[in-house]
């Protein structure tokens, strides 16, 4: 027969209660005492209150994939990359909470994987969460519906401050984007600074989006090759999202600026000179442009006559006979600024023809006879600014007298034209970095285009 003690109340040696009965009610303690479980004792019957313990050491992508334990929070930050949590195993009561650091999940996201062949919301699988600033609390109920999300923020608290920035420099502007008026653009036509004076609270607002276009080459005189377009180069940040060009350089992580309190000096790439004639007749190359660590290109100058192309961001048309085009993507970046100039044709007596300088997403176009002159190579069309518009594209090369033709300019409109007899190759359209056409007998070719910066970001 098992004993049985019966009290009201049950004191310390001073005559405290530790535990007293009154009515219904048992108190453990008093007021200011705690109430502790030795190591290694559980309890139960009690039951959780819906809350966990938040460890507040955060997760990164280096410790995924991370095993949860219930009762626990975690704040996970994807700056570096996606992280998975996988669940425990799912008991009644078993509570998880997971929470964005970096208010980065829209760009990393979280995978949440149960245990085994439980549920999550009545189905088998894995959740994604990719909203930014999202906070989830799951709770395991049964295995009918296994996990169940009881507390699902969309937003994290945090501070509404943006990045606040200045332009300096002659021409150079500071507008609220016509398309989104959350957005600045800071549009570099000349050489001045970009002066962020305070950064924004969320990181991920902090990493800007860019265009830097170099100065596109010289068309060649005398029967010279058309000049290379500027080297291009862009990035499209996730917090400022517009239709970008195909050369949105965001997946190769070394493309990324995320701009701190400090200026940052732009240079903006001239037009590469016109080729003249008489003289040595091949085009300058255009000047490089840079925002931070990222520089582009000038277009290689069209080829004079007899010659080869320059290299460049675009390389220039070669000249006759048979004379190559100048590299393009030099030096290498990826994605690439820029392609080849086409290659000058055989040619005749009155008929030579020479190959059009390259483009942004465009190798420059080869001289044939009796087609005539190779036209530039295309050039790309970005919203970066808030309308579509034209960059980096390459010149057309020169023509003989009839029945050859000049090589026309890039069809995205930026680069100019070859020409026949009389007359100069057409000029590169400036802020552009489109590139000159070549010249033909006795003639100059036209000048390059100068370059243009852009940077686009989040200011509210």
């Amino acid at each position: 027969m098992a004993s049985t003690i019966k009290v009201d109340n049950v004191q310390n040696q001073p005559g405290t209660n530790i535990i007293n009965k009154c009515g219904t009610t048992i108190t453990l303690g008093a007021s200011s005492d705690t109430v502790a479980l030795a190591a290694g004792a559980t309890q139960t019957g009690f039951g959780r209150t819906g809350t966990v313990d938040w460890i507040t050491t955060p997760k990164v992508t280096g410790d995924s994939p991370i095993t949860a334990v219930s009762g626990n929070g975690y704040f996970l930050n994807t700056t570096a990359g996606t992280i998975t949590v996988n669940l425990p195993a799912g008991a009644a009561g078993s509570i998880v909470s997971v929470a964005d650091y970096a208010a980065t999940w829209q760009t990393n996201n979280v995978t949440v994987t149960p245990n085994g062949a439980e549920k999550i919301g009545g189905t088998a699988g894995n959740v994604v969460l990719n909203t930014e600033g999202q906070s989830v609390t799951l709770v395991y109920v049964d295995a009918a519906q296994g996990w169940l999300n009881t507390m699902d923020s969309t937003s994290n608290v945090r501070s509404n401050e943006f990045m606040i920035a200045t332009v300096c420099g002659a021409c150079n502007t500071l507008a609220t984007a016509p398309c989104c008026a959350n957005t600045k653009i800071a549009t570099f036509k000349g050489p001045g600074t970009f002066c962020v004076s305070k950064i924004g609270a969320c990181v991920a607002n902090n990493l800007v989006s860019y265009m830097v276009v170099a100065g596109g080459g010289g068309g060649g005189g005398s029967f010279g090759g058309g000049g290379g377009a500027g080297g291009y180069r862009e990035l499209k940040s996730p917090s400022t999202p517009y239709t970008a060009s195909p050369l949105d350089g965001y997946a190769t992580p070394g493309n990324r600026i995320t701009v701190m309190a400090t200026g940052y000096p732009i240079a903006v790439g001239g037009a590469g000179a016109a080729g003249i004639h008489p003289g040595a007749g091949a085009g300058g190359s255009g000047g490089v442009s840079t925002f931070s660590t990222i520089p582009s290109a000038g277009g290689g100058g069209g080829a004079a006559e007899s010659a080869t192309g320059n290299a460049g961001g675009s390389g220039g048309g070669g000249s006759y006979p048979n004379q190559p085009g100048g590299a393009g993507n030099t030096p290498p970046v990826n994605p690439a600024q820029g392609f080849v100039g086409g290659q000058g044709g055989l040619g005749a007596p009155c008929k030579y023809v020479s190959g059009g300088g390259g483009g942004a997403l465009e190798a420059g176009v080869a001289g044939t006879v009796p087609t005539g002159s190779g036209r530039g190579g295309v050039g790309t069309t970005t919203n970066i600014s808030g309308s579509p518009t034209a960059y980096a594209g390459g010149g057309g090369g020169s023509g003989g007298t009839s029945p050859t033709t000049g090589g026309a300019a890039s069809p995205c409109g930026t680069g100019g034209a070859g020409t026949n007899n009389p007359g100069n190759g057409l000029p590169g359209t400036i802020n552009t970095g489109g590139a000159g056409g070549g010249g033909t007998s006795g003639t100059g070719g036209g000048a390059g285009g100068s370059g243009v910066v852009i940077i686009r970001y989040k200011f509210q």
